[in-house]
């Protein structure tokens, strides 16, 4: 059995660029919520014309999809995975533009009939709405309130009221509708997740940076002691994950 250390140091070394979290087989689970979003993605992507994928990671969601459209273009703001992007994606025929997430998006209007975002680290909707072509549709599945806070809360204590519902479904909605777009489907589920060794909780940590900010195994090291012998004891770390899915139509020329 690998040692506190051990667990630590592997997880520590390991690489996190793009958002692969392949890493994790066999160390952590994530429900999938029912609704398929790659699926969604990969039907609108085979009808549209010309695509964005805003903050797209690594382009791990756009290398999975079967047809792209002619015109398909990622943005993305942090350079490792803007490397990692363009090496997955440029010899699939999609480019990949370099944009930091509260930049306007470096397009002009209606540039585009789709757009889509997984896990946005925050939705811009006025600039989604002004690169929409008239019909076009904006597609996303978020992070939802309170999402993995119990990893949050055991790391950092008891959360205010307002960091907990700062992704609420809800709000997406009335902000969409604000920018002059029609949502047309808006849905969420409560989902698990469970970790089975503290090396899955460093790398998740250091991954998702906003969820505990300024992470690092020094700083953190009494309370990841205390998660492993958490794990040790119950076998996992669970923790409830939320996630919402909308879908938005610009409405077209009268």
């Amino acid at each position: 059995m690998s040692t506190f250390d051990d667990l630590v140091a592997e997880a520590a070394a390991a690489p996190v660029a793009g958002w692969d979290f392949s890493w994790l087989d066999g160390r952590a689970t994530e429900q999938r919520p029912s609704w398929g979003y790659h699926r969604l993605v990969a039907e609108r992507m085979a009808r549209a014309h010309a695509a964005l994928d805003v903050q797209t990671g690594g382009g791990e969601l756009l290398a999975g999809v079967p047809r792209r459209p002619p015109l398909t273009v990622a943005t993305e703001g942090w350079p490792p995975n803007i490397a990692a992007a363009t090496r997955r994606l440029h010899p699939l025929g999609a480019a990949v533009v370099a944009a930091a997430d509260t930049d306007p998006l470096p397009f002009g209007d209606g540039a585009f009939d789709l757009v889509v975002s997984r896990h946005p680290v925050s939705a811009d909707w006025e600039e989604i709405a002004r690169v929409l072509a008239p019909d076009g549709t904006y597609l996303s599945q978020e992070v939802g309130p309170a999402s993995v806070f119990e990893v949050v809360e055991f790391f950092l204590g008891p959360q205010s009221r307002e960091s907990r519902g700062s992704r609420d479904p809800e709000r997406a909605r009335r902000a969409a509708q604000a920018a002059g777009l029609e949502v047309v489907d808006l849905r969420s589920e409560e989902l698990h997740t469970a970790f089975f060794d503290v090396g899955a909780v460093v790398y998740f940590l250091r991954k998702v940076v906003w969820m505990v900010p300024g992470f690092t195994v020094d700083a953190y090291l009494d309370r990841l002691r205390a998660m492993h012998d958490h794990i040790g004891r119950e076998g996992s770390f669970t923790a409830t994950t939320t996630r919402f899915l909308i879908e938005a139509r610009r409405p077209g020329r009268p």
